[in-house]
């Protein structure tokens, strides 16, 4: 009996990913995989009376954009907060406060999220500043890149913060030295981690809304793989229930996260337990995170050299280098993938050495352990990524993209070493695999916003090399390689026979699309284990 299709995607621009067939015309999908990959003629061999056939207009089909670096969970827990993304001035914060102040009157706590450093008043974000505003509820912001939070009197009160404490490694209550109280400003998790725990958490009914919500975003960009950082057993439990309620449309790989308290004893205990426990097809682990550093925007990036607007100021680690060492060899003996925020060059340097330790204690073995941003490194580092077979996981999006962009990261790094800021071709001229993602909610989830960053960034002065890559580069460090970088390259990130029906279709043929134009590039269609997730014109 003749074998048909479910969907037929006929006069497209087929782009697989796959080097051995890179291009076609029709795809074909029975069931979660794809079954036909070739031109339009012989795909009609797979039509039957019951085969939908989605007519893709000349436009471009790629494989389901796999994000390498995302917060699922809060990410989409913070769609139900103040969004002060597009906030640039300290007048403009002040309204936006307001006026969510406004419309939230019945709620207790107010919380915001994504504020750029940039916006803050020229003297720092205070809890006065804040009361002016609001003073009789207590208000918490995060900035965009989760990093820093400031907050009202109320919440320093009601969190024990106003005359400071000791918050642990690299974070801090920031006193104003002239009255010896909190100025409002919070480093690191560690530091604002007291006031964050005071807001009530959400119902399983929120949680279950707000998931849904972020993963139909994901789906409405083309997004049909995540790699969710910051994970445990209580998370992968959440999205668990979710497959077992057929309302995934979305595929997850989950990391235990590793803190400076964590008991060496937990990655046997716990992650090894993540990953027996959780192995479907939307849900699956085998990996911890590790931050070891914070960010060059609040000088909390562990750094080789001082600030250049700091002197005397080199950032500092979360994590000792012994105490990265024992993690390192243990979660390798493990066979467990490790993930490691490192931004600092200094950061980065402490993540290949304790890599390099697992190696030479445990024996080589496919780790594909992985360094998590790498926005500054030493020229030295750059061949071991290769010589370890470590990947570089990069977000383009935390890149300025001119030197003239409101960002306050060049400065605070110098032009010394902008040379080896965000230094995509220089690891990739030196062999090391790569793979993309956004970091989402710290900057949009959007795959074609991280493309358009790729392919227009510009050096931030003359004699700079340029670190802008191709378009096939990008879209495989967004698909095949970013499916290698979790140990799924034999399951998705290409078009290809017998490979799961993780699919998205374009506004046009990209190919065809000047790159300063790519912003106006839409996903019209996204399917993920052969369901349509996402319609918007074909």
């Amino acid at each position: 009996m003749k074998q048909t299709a479910d969907y037929l995607i006929t006069n497209a621009r087929v782009y697989t990913v796959d080097e051995a067939n890179s291009h076609a015309e029709a795809v074909a999908v029975r069931g979660n995989r794809i079954v036909f990959v070739g031109d339009a003629a012989s795909a009609q061999a797979w039509r039957g009376t019951a085969t939908e056939i989605i007519d893709a207009g000349g436009r471009t089909l790629l494989p389901g954009f796999i994000d390498s670096h995302y917060h699922l969970y809060s990410g989409s827990l913070s769609l139900r907060h103040m969004q002060l993304y597009e906030v640039d001035d300290p007048a403009t914060l002040r309204e936006s406060i307001a006026a969510f102040a406004r419309e939230n009157s019945e709620g207790e706590w107010l919380e915001g999220r994504g504020l750029k450093y940039n916006a803050v008043p020229p003297d720092g974000l205070t809890r006065q500043f804040l009361d002016e505003i609001v003073g009789d509820r207590p208000l918490f912001i995060v900035a965009f890149d989760g990093h820093t939070a400031w907050a009202n009197t109320e919440a320093l009160r009601r969190a024990d913060l106003l005359t400071g404490r000791e918050v642990g490694p690299n974070s801090e209550v920031v006193l104003d030295p002239a009255t010896g109280l909190a100025t409002g400003e919070l480093r690191e998790p560690p530091a604002f981690s007291p006031v964050s725990s005071l807001i009530p958490p959400p119902n399983e009914n929120m949680v279950r809304a707000s998931l849904h919500q972020g993963m139909a975003q994901a789906a409405g960009l083309g997004i049909t793989s995540i790699h969710n950082m910051r994970g445990n057993m209580e998370k992968a439990k959440v999205y668990a229930a979710l497959e077992d309620a057929g309302e995934m449309t979305l595929r997850v790989y989950l990391p235990y996260l590793v803190t400076p308290e964590t008991p060496l004893q937990a990655l046997a205990d716990e992650a090894v337990a993540m990953r027996d426990n959780f192995q479907s097809g939307y849900l699956h682990s085998n990996c911890i995170k590790v931050f070891m550093d914070g960010v060059i925007e609040s000088y909390t990036a562990l750094m080789l050299d001082d600030y250049a607007d700091a002197p005397g100021n080199k950032g500092s680690a979360n994590f000792t280098a012994e105490q990265f060492n024992q993690i390192a060899v243990e979660a390798d003996r493990l066979g467990l993938q490790i993930f490691v925020h490192a931004i600092g060059d200094a950061a980065v340097r402490r993540t290949l050495d304790g890599y390099e330790l697992a190696r030479q204690t445990n024996g080589s073995r496919d780790s594909r352990h992985r360094v998590e941003h790498i926005e500054t490194i030493h020229p030295d580092d750059i061949p071991r990524f290769a010589d370890l077979d470590v990947i570089a996981s990069f977000q383009p999006l935390h890149s300025p993209l001119t030197i003239d962009d409101p960002d306050v990261w060049p400065s605070r790094v110098g032009p010394e070493r902008w040379r080896y800021s965000f230094a995509w071709n220089d690891l990739r001229d030196a062999g090391a695999r790569f793979a993309f993602g956004s970091d989402w909610p710290v900057v949009s989830q959007s795959p074609i916003l991280g493309i358009y960053a790729v392919l227009n960034r510009q050096p931030w002065r003359p004699g700079l090399p340029d670190q802008r890559q191709t378009l096939a580069e990008t879209i495989a460090a967004y698909t095949r390689d970013a499916a290698y970088a979790e140990f799924q390259e034999n399951e998705k990130g290409m078009i290809r026979v017998g490979m799961l029906a993780d699919l998205a279709i374009m506004s046009e043929d990209i190919f065809a699309t000047p790159p300063e134009e790519f912003t106006r590039v839409s996903v019209l269609l996204t399917m993920c284990d052969g369901r349509v997730v996402h319609r918007a014109g074909v």
